[in-house]
């Protein structure tokens, strides 16, 4: 086919509504040569006299060729015809009447054009830049128009030559702003305005340049509003609230106005309010210390976004809906709420409270439901951003709400369910501990409320918050009530879902007792026989598809309550709900990958896996399938142009990224919890199972190992990361030829890419924390000099990332917004940049623990970074670290360390006294292992650290929660003196001293050394110890019985049993032993009873 009538007809049956039509033309079109295809689409689309929707999908089609093959296709074309078609479109531009075919002519030229720009910015297709400014002096409205929307699908057209034109853009740009006799001229011009502005985010020369655009931007952005034609003219003000917010600061005193203005009216469509809040809400996120300057328009825009939570209809079916629709995420109280909680989050409790709290307590006395139901829905929504000013005054919240879980309307008693389950999981566990007698009664009281089950489940679902985070001890004193509660309610909503077929309540229940028994534990015992037999009940008959989810709920339930009361008990039935699980999975092979049991099932799985612990293996052959396919999950992905985007960007099913211009990528979500979850699970079994799980090992790592690289779900390349480590151990039954192989041909390489190209700061720290544990697992010779030399050059970059970052927060302090706001933002990046740091210290200390001094070659590759980290001017997290790396330097190099005392030995004494309890630490360990392993080359230094570590020790707040573990490690940096490097030092001035300081019950490595020690003088009868005639003997008895109680050390530890041993010799002596129990208190001496009885 090669004539353009036949073509015509082809696109025709493309547009067809027959499927069948449809798909063969798209398989003819294909089968044409794409030279061929291309000439053809273009004379289609400038001959005037084929129809207007044959034309346009010639364009459409035009596009996407330049789209998706450009670089294999546009090579192989005669220069003759790629200027043929090049000078073809312009020439079609200029002639096109319609406006839709000229606005897509304009979208192919302008695909066209960014595939003619060459690596070095230089855009090949001069033409097309001599066209545009030539179409916008034409002063022909639908030419300028077209020159603008090619400069809005593609901003960056002008290449490397956009400094150079960037006054005549300007000069185009503002005229076209200012043609108001032609709205959609002003239109397109403030999308080209904005994409040219989103394109140069970074170029603040180019911001600068543009401002004076900026009142005619939000003057065309404000006659849209007024024609209501398109809103994707006041969706540009989101895009540079998003991108380039500090451009929109000349005029906010005019944009938070018109979008107050926009957010009250009701005249406008709902979907206009919510574009004039989101400009608002978009800015506080993106500038918020910015948005924090112009604080006089807080008082005005809370009570707007409240007025929209009010916008709700009365629904008379709500009370007895079983099946709960997903929230409508287009409705203005839906809306304002997610909007209240993202402002809150973003410009902080101090701005944003005072006025919540003002408007709301007028709101919770309206005789309006709604207005009641709002103020409660808006308290749930901004304690997460309201946090630190929330908890302060938790007492009034929590009595304010209280009353509102027996108001007369059941959406408002919904709605104080909800706010007292978000004020469990946002202020827990102190929430819970402080108002539990307030709390949980009124829940308790709701699951009463037959009348409106919504409410009831609602109140049983706040219990499972309350539950989530509640101290066992504060939960066990309600247990028998919550008990109660949940057995009468389970027994009737059983009986009305057999007559009825209702489940919403039962559902909740089942899930609320599963919560209780997590928190409850071994004290859910007694009541385990209450529940079981209606839970295995519900597994073994709920087989239909609508009740898939009240059963994988019901899994999940019996899984936790095993989990909870321990093996022994939940042996009875432990066997039979295994088969009731296979039993699923064999009767239900092809369940869908989105069906809700399957989660379920594989979390359930794990649980028993914990349970059972290595007699969990005989089920693996059969639990395997599902988890092993949940985790090959390969989502749907698709690259989707603007147009189908429009189409489907309302799709809860689809996430999107732009990408580029006006590139959108997308992927389908179903099933991406559950491949997560089930990547969990199989970290669960390699780690409970071992080499019992040996035989899945391979398959596994070929699995989990591609997954470091899924960068669409952060828990999959988590738990893929912590997966490797444990899986090493598995296959080291394999013997260690197989398991260096895994690690060094594939697990090795991957995983050092993984960490190179990871693009989250919160999940780089998981792949570097694998990375240290693997090394252990594997020990010395683990890695190649490539892959060390790979590791050096990542571990380089990673602390000069460190440094650069420091910098840069050290410039946002002296921006025009700063405040402690940003302050407290800036301090967040600082706790994520230490924890990184704190990884790469513990990949130094996993080589050294394994290699020794043979690492101090690699060492000293990144050994300037722990030098500059000692500085006294730095953060103490980095003084931290370094000392912490520098103390590994000293533990297991010993005396070779000495080489580099220059550059640590004088921080680490002067860091025995810094005013950072963490510093203090690091610094007294290092002295301590610099005492034990370093030998006579520090013997000079140890007299000179002896009374910093006193003063440590005996400073009066030495015992304070904030200090305890500085001061032991200060203690055991003595002790290890006394011990091993003690020649230029009395010891035997100190040892009296030393029973003064003890006992230690905090920190159990240094424990270890000093009872040892204390055990050593014992043994050895040495009179500072003892005193004159044993006077000491029942302080030292009560700093033992001490020891024992806080279970400080192992109870099958060596140095355990030599204590015990010296109590036994006590004993030996009626008189003495009693002369020593007297000095113990009752806890104390039953702690020895206990002990001494074993």
């Amino acid at each position: 086919m090669a004539d353009l009538p036949q073509f015509q007809v082809l696109l025709e049956g493309i547009l067809s509504a027959d499927n069948n039509i449809r798909t063969q033309s798209e398989a003819a079109l294909d089968t044409l040569p794409e030279p061929t295809r291309l000439a053809l689409l273009v004379q289609c689309v400038r001959k005037q006299d084929v129809s207007l929707e044959v034309r346009t999908m010639a364009c459409i089609l035009l596009r996407r060729m330049f789209t998706t093959n450009f670089e294999e296709l546009w090579p192989k074309l005669p220069p003759e015809l790629q200027n043929g078609l090049k000078t073809e479109l312009l020439l079609a531009l200029k002639e096109e009447q319609t406006p839709a075919v000229r606005k897509k002519i304009c979208e192919a030229i302008a695909e066209l054009a960014r595939n003619m720009l060459d690596d070095n910015g230089t855009n090949n297709w001069q033409d097309v830049l001599k066209l545009m400014f030539e179409l916008a002096s034409t002063g022909n409205p639908g030419l300028v128009e077209g020159a603008l929307h090619i400069f809005t699908m593609f901003p960056g057209i002008f290449g490397n030559q956009q400094n150079h034109y960037l006054d005549v853009i300007k000069q185009m740009l503002g005229q076209s702003l200012q043609t108001r006799n032609a709205p959609q001229v002003v239109y397109e011009a403030v999308r080209a305005t904005t994409a040219f502005l989103v394109n140069n985010e970074k170029e603040t020369h180019v911001q600068v340049h543009m401002k004076d655009l900026l009142p005619h931007i939000i003057q065309g952005v404000a006659d849209s509003v007024t024609s209501q034609e398109d809103d994707s003219v006041l969706k540009c003000l989101i895009e540079m609230a998003e991108s380039t917010p500090k451009f929109l600061r000349p005029s906010i005193e005019q944009l938070f106005p018109f979008c107050l203005k926009l957010m009250s009216d009701r005249e406008l469509p709902d979907s206009w309010r919510q574009l004039g809040m989101e400009v608002i809400v978009t800015m506080s996120e993106t500038a918020p210390a910015m948005v924090r300057k112009y604080s006089k328009f807080i008082p005005l825009l809370v009570p707007q976004v409240l007025a929209m939570m009010v916008d709700l209809d009365e629904e008379d079916e709500w009370a007895f809906q079983d099946e709960v629709e997903d929230e409508d995420h287009d409705s203005n109280a839906i809306a304002a709420e997610s909007g209240l909680d993202r402002l809150a989050c973003a410009l902080g409790g101090k701005t944003m409270l005072p006025h919540i709290v003002a408007t709301i307590s007028t709101m919770l006395s309206h005789e309006d439901w709604r207005y009641r139901h709002a103020a409660l829905m808006a308290v749930s929504a901004c304690g997460e951003g309201c946090h630190s000013q929330m908890e302060l005054m938790l007492d009034e919240i929590v009595n304010a709400i209280l009353p509102y879980l027996s108001d007369p309307h059941p959406r408002v008693r919904y709605a104080a369910c909800n706010a007292f389950g978000q004020l469990c999981t946002d202020f827990g566990p102190n929430c819970q501990r402080k108002f539990h007698e307030k709390i949980m009664p009124g829940l308790l009281s709701v699951l009463d409320d037959d009348s409106v089950p919504r409410v009831q489940a609602h109140g049983a679902a706040a219990l499972v918050n309350f539950s989530e985070d509640c101290p066992k001890g504060i939960l066990v004193q309600y247990l028998p009530t919550i008990i109660t509660k949940l057995e009468l309610l389970m027994t009737s909503k059983f009986k009305e879902h057999v007559e009825k077929g209702n489940k919403l309540v039962l559902e909740q229940v089942i899930v609320t007792l599963a919560s209780v028994a997590d928190t409850a534990e071994d004290k859910f015992t007694e009541y385990y026989d209450r529940f079981m037999p209606c839970l295995k009940y519900i597994i073994q008959n709920a087989t239909t598809d609508n009740l898939r989810l009240l059963r994988g709920k019901t899994i999940e339930c019996i899984s936790l309550i095993g989990l909870a009361v321990g093996r022994e008990k939940f042996s009875q039935d432990c066997n039979e709900v295994m088969q009731l699980l296979l039993k699923t999975q064999t009767d239900q092979q092809d369940l869908a990958d989105d069906d809700p049991q399957i989660s379920y099932m594989i979390s359930a799985w794990a649980r028993m896996c914990k349970i059972l612990g290595k007699e969990f293996q005989q089920y693996l052959p059969m639990v395997m399938g599902p988890v092993l396919k949940a985790a090959s999950l390969k989502p749907e992905v698709a690259l989707i142009d603007s147009d189908d985007m429009k189409d489907m960007e309302n799709d809860e099913d689809w996430q999107f990224v732009t990408i580029g211009d006006q590139q959108n990528f997308g992927i389908r979500t179903a099933g991406l919890e559950e491949k997560a979850t089930a990547c969990q699970m199989l970290v669960c079994y390699a780690r409970e199972l071992k080499e019992a799980f040996a035989e899945y090992s391979e398959e596994v790592v070929k699995i989990m190992v591609p997954l470091l690289k899924f960068y669409f779900h952060d828990d999959v390349r988590i738990a893929a990361s912590e997966s490797l480590p444990c899986l090493l151990e598995c296959a080291s039954i394999r013997g260690e030829t197989y398991v260096s192989d895994m690690w060094s041909n594939y697990i090795c390489p991957n995983l050092l890419k993984a960490i190179e190209i990871e693009p989250e700061q919160s999940v780089l720290p998981e792949h570097l924390n694998s990375f240290a544990k693997c090394v252990e697992k594997l020990g010395k010779g683990c890695l190649s000099d490539a892959d060390t030399e790979i590791l050096v050059t990542l571990m380089n970059r990673l602390l000069q990332n460190h440094f650069e970052r420091q910098a840069q927060r050290q410039e946002k302090r002296k921006d025009e917004d700063y405040d402690d706001v940003v302050e407290e933002g800036l301090m967040e990046e600082d706790d994520e940049d230490v924890y990184i740091l704190s990884k790469i210290a513990d990949i130094l200390h996993a080589f050294f623990g394994t290699h020794k001094q043979e690492f101090l070659p690699v060492f000293e590759k990144v050994m300037p970074y722990f030098i500059k980290m000692l500085a006294t001017d730095r953060p103490w997290a980095d003084k931290q670290w370094a000392l912490c790396v520098w103390d590994d330097v000293l533990e297991h190099t010993g005396p070779m360390s000495a080489k580099y005392q220059n550059m640590f030995l004088q921080p680490i004494v002067e860091y025995i006294t810094d005013k950072q309890s963490e510093v203090r630490q690091a610094a007294a360990y290092g002295i301590g292992v610099m005492a034990q392993f370093g030998g006579l080359v520090y013997a000079d230094v140890c007299p000179e650290c002896i009374p910093r570590l006193v003063s440590v020790i005996e400073h009066p707040d030495s015992k304070q929660v904030e200090n305890i573990n500085a001061t032991e490690n200060a203690i055991s940096a003595v002790v290890k003196i006394c011990k091993y490097n003690g020649s230029k030092v009395n010891v035997d001035e100190i040892i009296p001293r030393l029973m003064h300081w003890l006992p230690v019950t905090e920190d159990p490595d240094e424990a270890i050394h000093i009872y040892n020690y204390v055990c050593d003088l014992l043994e050895a009868n040495h009179p500072g110890v003892m005193g004159e005639n044993g006077a000491n003997l029942p302080h030292i008895f009560s700093i033992i019985a001490e020891a024992i109680m806080q279970e400080i050390l192992e109870s099958s530890s060596d140095v355990y049993m030599r204590l015990l041993n010296i109590v036994r010799q006590v004993q030996t002596s009626e008189e003495m032993f009693q002369a020593c129990l007297a000095q113990c208190s009752h806890e104390q001496q039953k702690a020895l009873s206990d002990a001494l009885s074993k």
